[in-house]
């Protein structure tokens, strides 16, 4: 009898070390919280690729974008949890829609409905100026607006969007007060930088970088913590005017909540092998100026934990709601 329970206690804990072993038995299907065609889509694709030729199996890319990135994140969070349903989605379905939405809203606990496997890529933002705007340099713009508050507009991709918490984020480190004015997109809002309707934004360092170079725009500082490789003559932020400012859209990769750990571990060391492939970087990452955020299951955790408590401070501070 106690050699029976004995054999019933050894199958339990080796099951979940032999599921992993041979995880993927199957097609495996990654939900993506955006439209395809856009970043969220194109990041996920690349990866899945990667890993559809590591692993044998198809990596079916299914596209479930609207509601603030809920539809794709609840997919995900109401499957069942054996890492056959991933999750790609940007920063804000993470860290953001937990402070706009209610568990309730949301249909599922961020903290136990989703786990978080590892982050992907960031995509550092630049801060943009209107030729028209006299300003050259951070500085400038941050003596402009206090000299004349509330009269400084810049654009937004959406109420929440990265474009827009940015910058709020930007006028709170900063000490000023600018005025947002709301688009459905970044690239409406871009091309009114140029054109000179609206007079600053924050947007992909990757996107605005030739408008610079061709000088339909200035570039006030990067939002990263260090300079552009590609723009090397471009301060940051942080080093003009606004120390430890950083400004990033992020893209993560999740499972369903309750997933085996050990099979969280299999697909992060499997994506960690992609990430660091040398051609997979050059042929995806360094074109589109990405850099490379894999980290460990718990680091990524904690990072995701560091980004929500930050954000839900800036979103309290500057009273956003979404209706």
């Amino acid at each position: 009898m106690k050699r029976y329970a004995l054999l019933i206690l050894l199958e339990c804990l080796l099951a979940p070390a032999a599921q992993a072993q041979s995880y993927p038995s199957r097609p495996v299907t990654v939900f993506v919280t955006a439209a395809a065609g856009g970043v969220t889509d194109v990041v996920a694709r690349a990866v899945g690729q990667k890993l559809s030729e590591m692993w044998g199996q198809p990596v079916i890319i299914e596209n479930k974008g609207g509601a603030a990135h809920i539809l794709g994140a609840q997919a995900v969070a109401r499957a069942a949890p054996d890492g056959y349903t991933l999750l790609v989605a940007e920063a804000g379905t993470f860290v953001l829609n937990p402070s706009f939405y209610s568990p309730e809203k949301l249909g599922y606990d961020v903290e136990t409905g989703l786990a978080p496997i590892t982050g992907l890529v960031r995509i550092n933002q630049s801060l943009v100026a209107s030729n028209d705007l006299p300003v050259s340099n951070v500085r400038d713009l941050i003596a402009l607006a206090r000299q004349k508050p509330d009269t400084i507009t810049y654009g937004t991709a959406s109420v929440g969007s990265a474009p827009h918490m940015n910058m709020l984020k930007f006028a709170t480190m900063a000490d000023v007060k600018l005025q947002a004015i709301h688009y459905r997109g970044a690239a409406l809002a871009l091309n009114d930088v140029m054109a000179g309707h609206i007079n600053v934004m924050s947007i992909s360092t990757s996107l605005v970088a030739q408008p610079y170079r061709d000088h339909r725009l200035k570039i006030l500082g990067i939002g990263s913590l260090r300079r552009a490789a590609q723009l090397p003559e471009v301060p940051t932020v942080a080093e003009s005017g606004v120390p430890g400012y950083e400004a990033a859209t992020w893209f993560g990769l999740a499972t369903t909540g309750g997933t085996p750990p050990e099979i969280v571990a299999k697909i992060n060391a499997d994506v960690q092998k992609a990430m660091n492939d040398p051609a997979f970087r050059a042929k995806f990452m360094e074109p589109q100026m990405f850099e490379p955020m894999a980290a460990s299951p718990e680091q990524f955790a904690q990072y995701i934990r560091s980004e929500t408590q930050n954000w839900a401070k800036i979103v309290r501070e500057q009273h956003i709601t979404l209706e």
